[in-house]
């Protein structure tokens, strides 16, 4: 007998929006977006990471933290006045919603670093390994405490929840952002919470993810080899840390970056142009351990660009829509046309085919 099956979605929705131009723009609308791909989330995670927030502390580091209890925090802080200057903290202002329950105390921190703190062994250390060296202490030997971001003039701002709730929750058609990301959870195989909600972010990279890394333990292990530590429970963390290990630390253009962690096959590679062909069997030799395996479609910011990318099958969706200066990026092209009808052109990205979408030239934010 044939009956009536209830809509399986392949599973949460991403949605991103970024003026090239830098034009300031409220969080309600990519609230608007991500709230139409609802039936993809099941309550268990949403976030959202914002750029441009915070123009009178661009020059500070501002943390996010999640907290377990009073004393988790006030150890965290002990830490962090050891090792930064901290100019302003607080709660991260939120309100009443009824459908987010039992949240985590929630605050942030904008940071400066004495130069002097930057001098070990005699030699000065980049001011961003610093930084990550810290996020990776809090979250792995600080109990109860765990960064949600650690970039300037940018924040995550995630929890459990549905995506438009947690927007709510969070205020945030009071913030103004040149890119806004967002994520709408329906956790799989690793647990739905605050913590292991999207986005994650290291630095001002963010990434938010509709899929699954089953290359996440080789993944974890190699990052490990370079000192970071996975230890928030969700396989998307790895792809935060592999970019900022490929582009930031180790200078690979943002297009080989992506093509390292969604190389192409080996008889794709066969077909190409000797000089091309050189550069992909280098690049699958020597980052073999950084490629990512499984379904997934990512949207991946930093302070400059807002990058899409799938996997090399394209096993889950990605629409990009363009109007003005304006670009779009979601799951379903349905939650761009939410909020921008009139587009002038739209498509769907390609399999392993990054879509990198920059600032443009002479634009200062």
């Amino acid at each position: 007998m044939i009956g009536t099956f209830p809509r399986i979605p392949s599973g949460c929705a991403i949605s991103g929006m970024m003026s090239r131009r830098a034009r300031h723009m409220t969080g309600e609308a990519v609230i608007k977006s991500i709230a139409l791909m609802h039936d993809r989330s099941n309550g268990l995670g949403g976030g959202f990471a914002a750029y441009g927030i915070y123009p009178d502390f661009k020059d500070h580091y501002a943390f996010h933290i999640l907290y377990n209890s009073k004393q988790n925090r006030i150890d965290t802080e002990n830490y962090l006045k050891d090792k930064f200057v901290i100019d302003r903290c607080e709660p991260i202002p939120t309100r009443n919603v009824e459908a987010v329950t039992d949240p985590p105390i929630i605050w942030r921190y904008f940071l400066k670093i004495e130069e002097k703190n930057l001098y070990h062994n005699n030699q000065l250390i980049d001011e961003r390994d610093y930084v990550v060296n810290v996020v990776m202490h809090i979250n792995n030997k600080i109990d109860g405490a765990f960064v949600m971001s650690s970039g300037k003039n940018m924040g995550a701002f995630k929890g459990v929840g549905y995506p438009e709730d947690i927007g709510r929750f969070f205020c945030l058609d009071e913030y103004e952002a040149y890119i806004w990301t967002a994520h709408g959870r329906f956790p799989t195989n690793t647990p739905g919470w605050w913590g292991g909600a999207h986005p994650f972010c290291l630095l001002d990279w963010s990434v938010v993810h509709n899929g699954e890394i089953s290359s996440y333990g080789i993944n974890k292990r190699y990052l490990e080899m370079f000192g970071y530590k996975c230890e928030l429970q969700t396989d998307t963390e790895v792809v935060a840390y592999l970019v900022d290990l490929l582009h930031r630390k180790q200078g690979i253009p943002l297009d080989l970056t992506c093509k390292a962690l969604a190389s192409p096959f080996w008889k794709d590679i066969d077909k190409m142009k000797p000089e091309q062909r050189e550069v992909f069997t280098v690049l699958r030799q020597v980052y073999g351990s950084a490629l990512l395996n499984g379904p997934f479609s990512f949207i991946i910011a930093n302070s400059g660009a807002m990058i899409g990318l799938n996997d090399r099958i394209k096993l889950r969706p990605m629409t990009v829509g363009v109007k003005d200066d304006m670009v779009y990026m979601a799951s379903e092209e349905s939650a761009i046309r939410e909020i921008c009808p009139d587009l002038d052109e739209v498509w769907a990205a390609k399999a392993g085919e990054p879509i990198i979408v920059e600032l443009e030239e002479g634009v200062k934010v």
